[in-house]
């Protein structure tokens, strides 16, 4: 059967959906994605159409891999059939890739492939690693201060400090006005405040459909109010609100490049579950 590739989000959640929620904590950002696509449209994230796709072994089979892209964003590739990776790594045009991300095995599978195909070098760029709430542990004593839910008076704010998180996380700021206005309406970033002033934010994002998973995400810190337990205190609140509010799962990521976050998260109770990577491919040797 192998891979069917449509610009169709309705199609591809019709496809899709069962694959990604046998795995919802892992499948957490194409998720979130599919359903900030639904209600924002497809320019949410960027001018250029996004693409989906899912690959059943042979017709009738369940469906075993999928992808999402949503330029400038490479292809995401969840946790699938290897075999699949491989496949879709010898369909894709050999001039339009700058890269692959997603679940570790799965990208380096599609990277493998693509590297064999073009000859183009591929690197690593960005290894996340996925952790996932236990018990609870904060910081004790507290810092000084209290988390509160941002509002459409904080928009400006919001807006600088989503511009600087995607900077220090190298990633492209794409429609934030749109991300932080959609944010603010569903309640979905809490700032802390120490006397009167913001200090640090962080965000949540749900499946609207089951919000069993609850992913923790845009945790910020501007530079001089760093090193004092915000990041910490902030990422507690939107913790604790999420499992106050049904969350069965409550997950993040952390770039392992940054030993500072990654310790925080293990000391606040987060333990890992998968990795994540970010490849870059450079030009191919010749169009194939």
């Amino acid at each position: 059967m192998g891979w069917t590739i449509t610009d169709d989000l309705t199609a591809f959640e019709t496809e899709a959906t069962a694959f990604l929620r046998t795995r919802p904590m892992e499948n957490s950002v194409p998720i979130t994605v599919t359903a900030a696509l639904r209600r924002r449209g497809p320019d949410a994230y960027g001018t250029q159409p996004p693409l989906f796709g899912w690959w059943r072994p042979e017709p009738g089979a369940d469906v075993a891999a999928v992808f999402l892209r949503t330029p400038p964003h490479p292809p995401l590739l969840p946790r699938g059939d290897t075999a699949a990776a491989r496949e879709l790594a010898a369909l894709w045009p050999t001039d339009a890739l700058p890269g692959v991300r997603g679940d570790k095995e799965t990208a380096e599978t599609f990277g493998a492939a693509w590297r064999e195909r073009t000859g183009a070098e591929v690197t690593v760029e960005r290894v996340l690693r996925l952790y996932r709430l236990g018990t609870l542990t904060p910081r004790d004593p507290a810092p000084p201060g209290a988390a509160r839910t941002a509002t459409a008076a904080d928009r400006d704010l919001l807006l600088r400090w989503q511009h600087d998180f995607a900077v220090d996380v190298n990633e492209p700021p794409v429609d934030d006005e749109r991300a932080v206005d959609d944010a603010i309406a569903r309640g979905a970033r809490t700032l802390w405040e120490h006397d009167g002033e913001a200090v640090a934010m962080a965000g949540s994002a749900a499946d609207p459909a089951d919000a069993g998973t609850v992913r923790v995400l845009a945790v910020y810190t501007p530079p001089a109010r760093r090193g004092r337990g915000y990041a910490g205190a902030v990422t507690t609140a939107v913790s604790r609100a999420a499992r106050a509010a049904g969350a069965r799962d409550v997950v993040l990521f952390a770039d392992l490049a940054n030993p500072v976050s990654n310790a925080l998260y293990r000391h606040l109770g987060f333990a890992p579950v998968r990795d994540h990577v970010t490849l870059g491919f450079g030009a191919a040797d010749a169009p194939v």
